[in-house]
């Protein structure tokens, strides 16, 4: 490793990049996997392929998927690479990372390195890995993690597709957003279960935005014009400098099937993460995490890497946005005051009203670390948590019904987490019960880095 990067709190320690890809059957457990328990849960997140040669950005990582696989009691893993047409052991790509210029590739419309590192999804069988600043798709099979293809949708796809594209859990249809780094412009379309690309619109807006997320209902998207302002000096290189304008945060709500966005401003903000959408008479709901301000002060330890390290210690807050799509009126409501991110719901109620949503806990910490998970009731904004043992941080956790589940949190919430001493394990947690021990606690053959998104496919 470089000698600037012995400093980069993101290639070390519970973040260091693995070597191997493994596959191993039959797990050792503490505990016992329920028997209800049919599925498989998948985390994807940045591991470089190659020794970074320059500054590295947590996000320049290569995408590496690792999967747990659950069925009558016992337990399998995997890990495997995304094959990227970037990957970094390949050392082919025209383009660089973040700290480093932003290069034309009209090809494929991308400005840096797209290492579909950021999100993974579930659709039409197989798992797609997504990159967070909308980068080409990477179809991955769901049993073996092997790479499939680039997905261009039989060649239909027009652009590129960002992580938190959203699937339709009634119709199966992917639901996603695409957005240009320089220009006023963004894009929403629709795939359907067979994988079909049966819409696709353009969205002007007053100037480029950095969304990283966007919200689903049955008969809506809900597109994010945040007020995140580029320009070439402190944008353009230097992705992690950005400015927060003084002008309103804007929610498009646009007919799924294409039309123009009715547009609702709130106060400035910016949102990493949505928990979920839903409607509610004329009302369109969003339920999402407000970023606030951390309280960090730049760490001189870390050296050239203190700016993205007190970027990246995100602390947020639960929110809920209503707009009235008949009246144009938008209200604003605070659920909780407590400090909570990365939120997942029962992805079977995605787009439909949720009660229940589980976000991670951060750890008193500049660097990105899980100290727990927290379960919110939306309703009513009561919470109950459950805290991993000292030294033990976990991963973002995905719901995963019981089989013939009766309610919306009847089910597991299932996670990686990682301890200080190298050791990765899974553990399953009684989303009804968020106080106890994990009913189990399944033993990784190696230790998986912290990373970002996971999903639960069921019955895969």
């Amino acid at each position: 490793m470089s000698d600037i990067n012995s400093k980069n709190p993101y290639l070390n320690g519970l973040y260091a990049p693995i070597k191997d890809e493994v596959s191993a059957d039959d797990l050792p457990v503490t505990g016992e996997i329920p028997r209800d328990l049919h599925g498989a849960y998948f985390r994807n997140g940045p591991n470089p392929a190659a020794p970074p040669r320059g500054m590295h950005h947590w996000f320049d990582g290569d995408g590496m998927l690792h999967g747990i696989w659950f069925e009558n009691g016992k337990a399998r893993y995997r890990n495997r690479y995304v094959q990227t047409q970037d990957l970094s052991a390949n050392g082919a790509s025209p383009l660089g990372g973040i700290f480093e210029p932003s290069r034309d590739a009209p090809d494929r419309k991308v400005s840096y390195r797209d290492t579909a590192n950021t999100d993974v999804v579930f659709h039409n069988g197989k798992l797609l890995a997504l990159w967070y600043i909308s980068g080409q798709p990477v179809a991955v099979d769901a049993q073996t993690l092997e790479t499939i293809r680039t997905e261009t949708f039989s060649g239909k796809l027009p652009r590129n597709i960002s992580a938190h594209s959203k699937v339709d859990p009634e119709t199966g249809e992917l639901v996603f957003f695409d957005y240009a780094l320089y220009e006023p412009k963004m894009w929403t379309g629709t795939v359907s279960a067979a994988g079909e690309l049966t819409h696709f619109q353009e969205i002007q807006l007053p100037g480029p935005r950095l969304p990283h997320d966007m919200g689903m209902t049955e008969n809506y998207v809900v597109l994010h014009d945040l007020p995140v302002v580029f320009s070439d000096s402190a944008i353009r290189n230097r992705m992690w400098q950005i400015h927060v304008a003084d002008q309103p945060t804007r929610f498009g709500v646009a007919p799924r099937k294409g039309g123009d966005p009715k547009w609702f401003d709130f106060p400035t903000c910016y949102i990493y993460h949505v928990i979920n959408c839903w409607e509610e008479g004329d009302e369109v709901v969003m339920a999402a995490c407000k970023m606030v301000e951390n309280g960090f002060q730049p760490d001189s330890k870390y050296g050239p890497y203190a700016a993205m390290a007190d970027v990246l210690a995100l602390r947020a807050q639960p929110f809920m946005w209503r707009m009235n799509m008949k009246t144009g009126a938008g209200r604003e409501e605070q659920i909780d005051d407590a400090l909570s991110e990365f939120p997942v719901v029962n992805n079977a109620f995605a787009g439909r009203k949720t009660r229940y949503s589980y976000h991670v806990i951060f750890d008193d910490c500049i660097e990105q670390r899980f100290s727990g998970i927290l379960k919110y009731d939306l309703e009513t904004g009561a919470s109950e948590r459950h805290d991993f043992s000292g030294g033990v941080f976990g991963s973002e956790p995905a719901f995963a019904p019981r089989l013939n589940s009766v309610s919306e949190d009847d089910g597991y919430l299932i996670t990686f987490t990682h301890d200080l001493n190298g050791q990765s394990e899974a553990h399953v947690i009684d989303a009804r019960n968020m106080k106890a021990e994990p009913v189990a606690r399944i033993k990784l053959p190696q230790r998986a880095p912290l990373g970002f998104h996971g999903v639960w496919a069921q019955g895969v």
